[in-house]
């Protein structure tokens, strides 16, 4: 069992409060002197339509440990349209001899790990780390990249609660983009879910931006009763525009985390990005500065997961959730 690698979030939390006292204080915690110019930090994220978050979580933690942002660490921080563009980037970061990377989710993660094997690399929101080969193992995860896990398979749990949510649901378009590794996994997962829940799935293989108003355009009144995307690159590259072609057709979106369904999305389940941002600072950005090795820090999963619903979506479509879905939510959006 790797207990060490599936802490629950809640400690990060008091052990922030306890060094938020120190950094009131104007004292640095032990060991954490400051360079003599800036840490350079080389943070990048795919997909221009948002910013996620956890960027400002980042910041956030790296000053509750006592760096001052310009001082002690400048972000240089890249808002990417694709996993190309990634993979240049991360190039870039590594000629430019960055101190430290940050890679938001799936696609930049692969990008950094492709760039280098030298400079230490800190992912967040990424798959199934382990499956997807970014590290050896939670517990040892060898070489220079380890972080935060936090975008699991989900998709039966999902389905489920789709269903809960809204029970006229049955059929549902299903959006992947299969140049997405993750994606054939996830839609074969899906594929089985969903016969288990008496849905039909309407499937679409979209890559881009035509494809998707090709997807929504091409639908028949009440061909389908939902949106549900299987690929991690979409949730990641096309959020904003899911949600607008959706709301278009007057159909339910099911999203991934919580920003979304402020700007729409009829629901989320999926963890906390921002205080995400604020553990990759602490538990790991902090301690590769101050000499820990990648290696010797074990992967976390963020296995604290949140449903967030849109009661305002709702009333716009037409739907009335019931009460028992309801009572599973963390958040009501009124």
């Amino acid at each position: 069992m790797e207990t060490l690698s599936r802490r629950r979030f809640v400690q990060g939390g008091l052990a922030l409060a306890g060094l938020g006292l120190l950094v009131g204080c104007g004292v640095l915690p032990s060991g954490a002197k400051p360079p003599k110019r800036p840490w350079r930090i080389g943070v990048f994220h795919v997909g221009i339509d948002h910013v996620p978050p956890s960027l400002d979580g980042l910041r956030d933690g790296l000053v509750s440990v006592g760096y001052e942002d310009g001082r002690d660490f400048a972000l240089d921080w890249r808002n990417l349209v694709d996993e190309e563009a990634a993979t240049a980037t991360a190039a870039e970061f590594v000629r430019d001899r960055v101190d430290l990377i940050v890679a938001f989710e799936n696609q930049t993660a692969r990008a950094a790990k492709e760039a280098t094997a030298e400079i230490p690399i800190v992912f967040i929101h990424v798959t199934d780390p382990v499956l997807n080969g970014l590290v050896a193992s939670h517990a040892r995860p060898g070489g220079n990249l380890t972080g935060i896990g936090g975008w699991p398979d989900l998709s039966g749990k999902k389905l489920e609660l789709f269903k809960a949510i809204v029970p006229t649901l049955r059929r549902l378009l299903i959006l992947s983009d299969l140049r997405d590794p993750v994606a054939r996994r996830v839609l074969l997962g899906a594929r089985g879910d969903a016969a288990a829940l008496k849905l039909d799935l309407v499937e679409r293989g979209v890559s881009d931006q035509t494809d998707l108003e090709h997807a929504f355009g091409s639908l028949a009144i009440g061909e389908v009763d939902g949106v549900f995307l299987a690929s991690p690159n979409l949730q990641t590259n096309f959020g904003s525009l899911v949600i607008r072609l959706a709301t278009e057709k007057t159909l339910p979106v099911a999203a991934n985390r919580r920003e979304w369904v402020e700007a729409g999305a009829l629901w989320s389940y999926g963890p906390n990005v921002f205080a995400t941002g604020q553990l990759a600072a602490t538990r790991y950005v902090d301690r590769i500065f101050k000499g820990v090795k990648p290696s010797d820090l074990p992967v976390e999963e963020n296995d604290v997961l949140e449903l967030i619903i849109n009661q305002r979506v709702a009333r716009s479509l037409g739907l009335t959730i019931p009460d028992e879905a309801l009572q599973q939510a963390a958040v009501i959006i009124q």
